[in-house]
């Protein structure tokens, strides 16, 4: 690229940040009454439905079986009032995110400082091929996993089968994964580790004394079974489908990376409302200070946001076939196109005159 061309460039991209930024600043400003109003409705329905359980659970315990997807649910909101807590943008106040954000931590197995961090990572980084790794689904390229060794050829098979994606591996992140600090995590993370593992164990010990050992372990087991796979699938639904963007890191671009990096997950609305609108992806990814109640408003204020690829139900379900991105075609595939660029590559080692 010439001097001239790459002048070009960037005077565009300088243009469009300049756009974007002041299309979703309106958007980005908190309301204390929405977001105290949706933190206590949603709490009073998960505390509500807890308390229909445990009168329930005495009589049959297929009576929960509804009960405990809905709480699944409710806590798949709770997850979204943390999420917005870590961003500092679900309320006016920094201080009242902090103490918020801790406390719906603990509800969700899930660490304030610690996951704040990893998940600002993952925003700085997302669509970038260079700095995979932090707060993703491991995704490897074709050429990664040809020339990977047989074992992690075998692993990265058995992570991305949809039982163990969706239905082991969540649990495992929400269970154990988040009961430890990363490598590299400041000794303020690390501390916000101990202390959400301390209230959980307070969490845990109250509810066995007020439910019985068995029966709240069973149904907090399922709860956070279903919240976790439903926190898993939407993120990778919204991270891998077709026409995704991915770039290597001198080509990566932030802008670009949020608007078709994200995508927009059309869902119907009770299932918007579950899920706080995190479906409009590609906004909350363009700017990050939007609160969760302002999403589907900004969307729907700016062309801007038509670029997305836009997902449904349906159409999301297409999203598993995908395993592995292919570089040189800029698209993902399965393990099937994996297998024939191998053969390929084998037919042209044969035929080439070495392998003569």
């Amino acid at each position: 690229m010439d001097s001239i061309s790459l002048q070009a460039t960037r005077d565009r991209h300088r243009a469009e940040v300049a756009s974007w930024k002041t299309i979703v600043a309106p958007f980005e400003k908190p309301s204390a009454g929405r977001g105290v109003w949706q933190t206590a409705s949603t709490l009073a329905a998960y505390a509500a439905t807890w308390a229909l359980m445990a009168l329930l659970q005495p009589v049959s315990w297929w009576l929960t079986i509804p009960l405990v997807v809905l709480a699944g649910g409710l806590l798949a909101r709770v997850f979204i009032i943390f999420h917005d807590c870590c961003h500092n943008s679900l309320l006016p106040s920094a201080r009242a995110n902090r103490v918020l954000g801790f406390f719906t931590g603990v509800l969700v197995f899930t660490s304030f400082r610690h996951w704040r961090w990893e998940h600002s990572l993952h925003h700085a980084s997302a669509g970038d091929l260079d700095r995979r790794g932090v707060g993703d689904v491991w995704t490897m390229t074709v050429e990664e996993f040809l020339a990977a060794p047989w074992w992690k050829r075998l692993l990265y098979r058995v992570m991305r089968n949809p039982v163990v994606l969706l239905g082991i591996c969540p649990l495992l992140l929400f269970l154990v994964r988040e009961r430890l600090s990363s490598r590299g995590a400041s000794a303020t993370a690390r501390h916000s580790v101990w202390l959400t593992n301390l209230g959980l164990a307070v969490m845990i010990t109250a509810g066995c004394l007020l439910f019985g050992v068995a029966p709240f372990l069973i149904l907090q087991f399922a709860v956070l079974a279903v919240t976790s796979t439903t926190a898993v699938w939407m993120f990778y639904v919204q991270h891998q489908f077709e026409g995704v963007y991915w770039e290597r890191h001198q080509d990566w671009e932030y802008t670009s990376a949020a608007l078709l990096g994200s995508s927009f997950y059309k869902l119907p609305r009770i299932l918007q409302w579950f899920s706080g609108n995190i479906g409009y992806h590609h906004v909350h990814h363009l700017s990050s200070k939007i609160p969760n109640y302002h999403l589907e408003r900004c969307h729907r204020a700016h062309e801007l946001f038509s670029k997305a690829s836009v997902l449904t139900l349906k159409t999301s379900l297409r999203c598993l076939r995908f395993r592995l991105w292919d570089e040189s075609n800029k698209r993902l595939v399965g393990f099937r196109q994996a297998r024939l660029a191998r053969l390929a590559r084998q037919a042209a080692a044969a035929a080439s005159p070495a392998g003569a």
